[in-house]
């Protein structure tokens, strides 16, 4: 166990990709080693320590850089049950040092060119830039507050490549008209229904046609899922082309898991060729979720707030991550996940804002059961700015069996309060018990200040879904 950071190593340092000198193969093996022994470093080459409270956010099973997952509790990793989750151990430690909001800074995704190398390097390189004379004549002329303002300024050169620029800034889409029904109802000010759908396992679109033939004039968009639970199914990306020749407004979401930066910008400006305009870029479940033999289970090569930045700056400014312009760049609606019930509201609020500051336009939530608690999370949005900045749609499940409330009461993020399973285990009629709390939470979610629709999921039966729908009188 190293001495700062308060989790193992999920995986070992990684070493060079490249030939390295000798000089270089020792400064190398002296840093793993300190490091390693100090902060259990893991070599990624752009070190974060400065900001995130002389934590190493490597220690993460996912190598998430810019918080934690919708997982996350204050009680253990939701990965590795054996292991703290290493971003809530930095939120706390952050909270306390007074830098809590330092947290809001976009950090880059590895430069795996860098990955192995020493990150000391980069200081040394810039030192020798400025002048070692220059430098240190600088630090003892300066003030206090001149001293730390430019500290930050020094080591946010180095953590922020030329190819990313990350900051801390809101950066809200450019002057547009709605591209899609989506953002046109919500802008309009409706109150819009999504839906869930998890493709079929099969080769073929008869099912999926089916429950989108269900589907049709009963909700404003149908989202496609991405080998959700780390299963693989039929393309979400073929699906929503789809769902869009069938005349129903397509929301594709794209998992960090199963891309390089590579294929997600591809598919970025794919969507747009194909005329889908909803985005929702989510980090995705770890593999071990799934079934065996896993995926990869290492450090990802980008998270969802990545995915956000790399997504808004594609479309807004035309840049790819190289450099390159795309003439002309895509259009589409960008949104992402929220999740209320992990880890704490405050948190979990930072990380919101840190994703719409990226660009993030809509967000969905993990499922509401403890409406309570969801109001306490959007209390922290609004102390933060943000109800009126990002269009939020509330996630909610039309469940009507006991076997799929204990299911998804045992998933990281979801929380379903005793009081309800009390209720539920003393009903004489399950079904019709389950519709009567859909429609509470309905009746309930719909009024709260800053909630703009509602995100069906779990969704098992359509016709149930109907029926909710009708009884809440959301559709007639």
């Amino acid at each position: 166990m190293p001495i700062f950071t308060p989790s193992r190593r999920w995986q070992p340092p990684f070493f060079p990709f490249k030939k390295r000198n000798s000089s270089e193969k020792i400064e190398e093996a002296f840093e793993r080693t300190f490091k390693g022994l100090l902060w259990g470093c893991r070599m990624c080459g752009n070190c974060l320590l400065q900001e995130t409270a002389f934590i190493c956010p490597m220690a993460c099973p996912k190598g998430l850089r810019n918080g934690p997952c919708g997982g996350s509790t204050p009680e253990h990793c939701c990965v590795d049950e054996t292991r703290p989750c290493i971003w809530y151990a930095i939120y706390e430690r952050a909270e306390k040092m007074g830098r809590l909001e330092k947290l809001l800074e976009v950090f880059p995704p590895l430069d795996w060119d860098k990955a192995g190398t020493s990150a000391l390097r980069d200081v040394y390189e810039k030192i020798d830039a400025y002048g070692k004379r220059r430098t240190f004549s600088t630090i003892l002329r300066s003030s206090t507050r001149e001293r730390e303002i430019k500290w930050e300024q020094f080591f946010k050169d180095i953590r922020q490549p030329d190819w990313w620029h990350g900051d801390d800034q809101l950066h809200p889409p450019r002057s547009h008209e709605p591209v899609s029904g989506l953002e046109k109802r919500l802008s309009e000010g409706a109150f819009v229904l999504s839906c869930e759908i998890v493709p079929p396992a099969a080769g073929e679109f008869s099912a999926l046609d089916a429950r989108l033939d269900q589907l049709k004039n009963l909700v404003d968009a149908v989202n496609i899922t991405d080998n959700a639970s780390a299963i693989p199914r039929l393309s979400a990306f073929t699906c929503s082309q789809r769902v869009l020749a069938l005349g129903i407004e397509p929301v594709l979401q794209m998992t960090a898991r199963d891309r390089t930066r590579l294929s997600l910008q591809a598919d970025l400006i794919g969507a747009s060729a194909a005329g889908i305009r909803n985005l929702l870029l989510i980090t995705g479940d770890h593999p071990n979720k799934g079934c065996p033999p896993f995926s990869h289970m290492d450090a990802w090569d980008f998270d969802s707030i990545q995915a956000v930045w790399i997504a808004r700056k594609l479309r807004d400014e035309g840049v790819f991550l190289d450099g390159r312009m795309a003439n002309p760049p895509p259009n589409y609606f960008i949104g992402t996940a929220a999740a209320p019930f992990a880890s704490e509201s405050r948190y979990q609020a930072l990380r919101a804002e840190k994703k719409v500051n990226a660009g993030a336009q809509f967000m969905q939530t993990n499922l509401i059961f403890d409406v309570k608690r969801f109001e306490a999370y959007l209390e922290e949005l609004s102390k933060r700015g943000l109800l009126d900045r990002v269009y939020l749609l509330a996630g909610i499940a039309p469940i009507k069996t006991m076997a799929a409330a204990k299911y998804l009461r045992q998933l990281p993020g979801i929380v379903i309060p005793d009081a309800i399973m009390q209720r539920l285990a003393k009903a004489n009629n399950l079904e019709t018990e389950f519709l009567k709390i859909s429609l509470e939470l309905i009746e309930k979610l719909r009024c709260l200040p800053g909630v703009h629709g509602l995100h069906f999921m779990a969704v098992n039966d359509i016709n149930h879904l109907k029926t909710v729908l009708i009884e809440s009188g959301l559709r007639t």
